[in-house]
């Protein structure tokens, strides 16, 4: 709709859920994937006379995402019930913030393809988890794991700034970049650690009044997120222009069908009957312990992103890519750190070695390749001791044995071949038994040179210089 007379505004939910041992009011395992209620105890069960004790590093871990995007931090702020009805919230109630949250008014930098934008954040705060629900094949029954219940989260809201389907979906990953950046939230979406509730709502360009929005919940990928917004924009023109009215209300997607469909009518504050937590008293945060939050923060996303392009010389996007984690970009600083080119660097780590631990479903932070190692293979290229394509052929095998490539190069016989007079001959060789190319060269076929150099390279088995190459068959070429 980018070229239609409607904008399109747009806001997010995000829920993430924090990287702690334990639940947010008790000591149950936080641990993905153990047999249904097999973590749960009387406290995030809501049995009758327990009592909730909060857990201190669920807001630590909240007040380092408050602080990562400029957010006021709320010295005082409260929880309160939020209170519905539904199979897997066994108490009847969410134990969350909402008139006092933790934090309000940050700001989140996105990099996007084509610029760098701000996208305002509301608030954040803190709250437990529900359980889930399964259903049964055909809708004859319904089974419920409270595992769940009581897992900590913060919700991050953002202003309705977002102006396109895929500034929603960069939003999105720009904000999960910085939770795992942090190590507050591994960013699991297909495990539930990261989830979206998208708003929606179109106008005419020009008008400032918001349109009727819906609400889109449990986005848990950032394809499906712009997938569902698409489809939600397209809907609602078609009902504005058909002269018809948008209901609010809260909607479901179905990645198979493309499309959306109606939950329940939107519900509004006053419909959950929220009122402040009997059993916590407020949060109250003591200075120091902001102070520590920031004497502590660790070099963010988007000043490590401007480092890189102004320190190393590499464009916005090979900086993006690098800093999209923290362990990408601490690897990468270190094979820099041991001495060879920046930019030759950042080829190797984004190209062959990123694709290695692809194959191998491994992530940086347990990269098998010792960065020292990478630094020493782009050393012994750069000195033209090997060539780009033996290199190629040996990360693999450092890879498994984490040998030193000088080493392994050493066992093969891989080192270069840049003897003058040893190429010499095999371009003399070549040249004379191939004199069809020979007079397609002298026709003005100069692109005819690279069959030459070919030749020359697999007769060494690919250890030839290839400038050396280069030049020596051209010159006899040109001088036969």
């Amino acid at each position: 709709m980018a070229a239609d007379k409607y904008e399109i505004v747009i806001g997010l939910e995000i829920h993430a859920q924090l990287k702690t041992a334990s639940k947010i009011f008790c000591n149950c395992s936080t641990k993905f994937g153990s047999p249904p209620n097999t973590q749960v105890c009387p406290v995030c069960m809501g049995m009758p006379g327990v009592l909730p004790v909060l857990n201190r590093e669920v807001v630590n871990m909240a007040l380092k995402i408050a602080r990562a995007i400029s957010c006021e931090i709320s010295i005082h702020s409260e929880f309160a019930r939020k209170n519905y009805f539904y199979p897997d919230l066994p108490k009847g109630y969410q134990i969350t913030q909402y008139r006092l949250p933790l934090a309000e008014h940050g700001q989140l930098i996105v990099t996007g393809k084509e610029r760098e934008y701000v996208i305002g954040i509301t608030r954040i705060h803190i709250e437990e988890d529900a359980g889930k629900n399964f259903h049964g094949e055909g809708g004859g029954y319904s089974l419920i794991d409270f595992n769940r219940c009581g897992i900590p989260l913060v919700e991050i809201v953002t202003e309705p700034d977002i102006r396109s389907t895929a500034q929603a979906a960069e939003t999105m990953r720009a904000l999960r970049d910085l939770l795992v950046w942090l190590d507050v939230c591994d960013g699991n979406m297909e495990e539930g650690s990261l989830r979206c509730d998208a708003n929606i709502s179109i106008r005419p360009f020009g008008i400032l009044s918001f349109g009727t929005r819906t609400e889109i919940k449990n986005l848990n990928s950032f394809r499906n997120l712009q997938r569902a917004l698409e489809f939600e924009a397209i809907r609602h023109k078609q009902i504005i222009e058909a002269g018809g009215l948008i209901i609010q209300e809260t909607r479901l997607f179905d990645p198979a069908s493309n499309a959306t469909f109606s939950m329940r009518s939107k519900e509004e504050a006053h419909d959950y009957r929220y009122f402040p937590e009997p059993d916590l008293p407020p949060l109250i945060l003591d200075k120091g312990w902001v102070e520590e939050i920031d004497a502590f923060m660790l070099e963010l996303p988007s000043a490590r992103r401007h480092r890189f392009v102004d320190s190393y010389g590499l464009s916005s996007y090979d900086a993006s890519i690098l800093t999209s984690s923290i362990f990408i970009a601490d690897y990468f600083e270190k094979v820099v750190g041991a001495g060879v080119s920046a930019k030759s660097s950042a080829n190797w780590v984004m190209g062959d070695v990123t694709a290695l631990l692809k194959e191998r479903n491994l992530d940086f932070s347990a990269c098998p390749l010792h960065p020292e190692n990478l630094a020493e293979m782009i050393s012994l290229i750069e000195n033209k001791t090997i060539s780009g394509k033996i290199a190629k052929e040996l990360l693999p095998e450092m890879f498994l044995s984490n040998k030193s490539v000088r080493d392994l190069v050493n066992e093969k016989g891989l080192s270069v071949i840049s003897d003058t007079a040893s190429i010499q001959r095999m371009v003399e060789e070549i040249i004379s038994a191939n004199s069809k190319q020979v007079e397609q060269y002298r026709a003005g076929k100069t692109g005819v040179l690279g069959f030459f150099v070919g030749q020359i390279m697999k007769k060494t088995g690919g250890k030839a210089e290839p400038k050396i190459v280069s030049d020596l068959v051209k010159t006899k070429l040109e001088k036969s």
